[in-house]
């Protein structure tokens, strides 16, 4: 039932490590989100599942092939780097990548038509590339990449440069290739987006795997805190019950905001509780739930936006 196995895989490019180790499954017709900060070893592991570049150690299998070049036209990829001909039409452009993928031209440009049209752009299909905007450029390359319905679909940060109402849209474009069958795996470091879409999530920082599991699973290794403000001190709050930690956020006129991290298990109810009995000054009291952008900091050590390829060597692709 698995789309996807890697068993102890790692790339060296010379002396850099971009990934070490790395192993996970895909079941089929999940979406699964490829998670870690710029530099991570997201992409290096992207090329190897294609094909593109071989593992140093270890094996992948996709969609029962141990090479993705084997079964390439059953897998539908969008590079982070994106790339059309300018002086393509977008129906033209479309239809020529499915061909690439085996489907007759005639069928290609047919749904070419339709999906442009489902998108939004069917009064642009006969434009030339270079006269649409980014967003409906990207909007184009993300459909020439599933014009041929593959099982398999790769997505090399998708969300990147798009704005929020492309951004929803994309994730409409994904929901409906899982509901369809496909399997989804694509690579970001916006959390938000593998919140709201993924069945599975693997983080990896640094080229190794921190956590592979649901999002609800990554949410629980992370701690919950509460918001206080009030004529607070510090110390009055960190003896509250399940309290580990406080910091203060702003203070004004003796008005503190703290943020106090709670300990697994403890109940935000105990703390109130206790405030309120010690006749703290509470004005304002909220238990905040954990984000899986909590749960990557504390499983990583790492703020997903931070670039990790500050150590990579000039020999190495520029993306890893």
């Amino acid at each position: 039932m698995n789309a996807l196995t890697l068993e102890g895989v790692s790339k060296r490019y010379g002396d850099f490590q971009a990934v070490r180790d790395l192993s996970f499954t895909v079941k089929k017709g999940a979406i699964c989100g490829f998670l870690g900060p710029n530099g991570a070893g997201k992409t290096s592991t992207i090329r190897m599942i294609l094909g593109l570049q071989p593992a140093t150690t270890g094996s992948i299998q996709i969609l029962g092939a141990s090479d993705g070049r084997q079964v390439r036209d059953r897998i539908g990829f969008l590079p982070e780097e994106r790339g059309l001909y300018k002086k393509m039409t977008p129906i033209d452009a479309i239809a020529f990548f499915g061909s690439l993928k085996g489907l007759p031209t005639g069928e290609g440009r047919k749904r070419a038509k339709e999906m442009l049209e489902a998108q939004g752009l069917g009064a642009s299909k006969n434009k030339k590339m270079k006269e649409l905007s980014k967003g409906m450029a990207q909007k184009v390359q993300l459909i020439a990449s599933v014009v041929h319905r593959p099982e398999f679909v790769i997505l090399d940060e998708p969300f990147s440069g798009l704005d929020p109402v492309n951004q929803q849209g994309l994730e409409t474009v994904i929901r409906d290739l899982a509901a369809n069958g496909a399997t989804v795996l694509f690579s970001t470091h916006v959390m938000q987006h593998a919140e709201r879409l993924c069945d599975q999530v693997v983080l990896v920082a640094r080229g190794r795997k921190a956590f592979d599991g649901t999002v609800a699973e990554a949410r629980d290794t992370s701690r919950r805190f509460l918001d206080l403000e009030g004529a607070i001190a510090v110390e009055q709050a960190g003896a509250l019950p399940g309290v580990t930690g406080v910091d203060v956020v702003s203070e004004q006129d003796g008005v503190r905001v703290l943020k106090a991290a709670l300990a697994q298990g403890a109940a935000g109810q105990d703390a109130l509780k206790a405030a309120f009995l010690t006749g703290l000054d509470v004005r304002r009291f909220e238990l905040k739930e954990p984000t899986l952008h909590d749960a990557f900091i504390d499983l990583t050590g790492d703020h997903p936006d931070q670039d990790q390829s500050v150590a990579r060597p000039t020999n190495a692709p520029e993306t890893v």
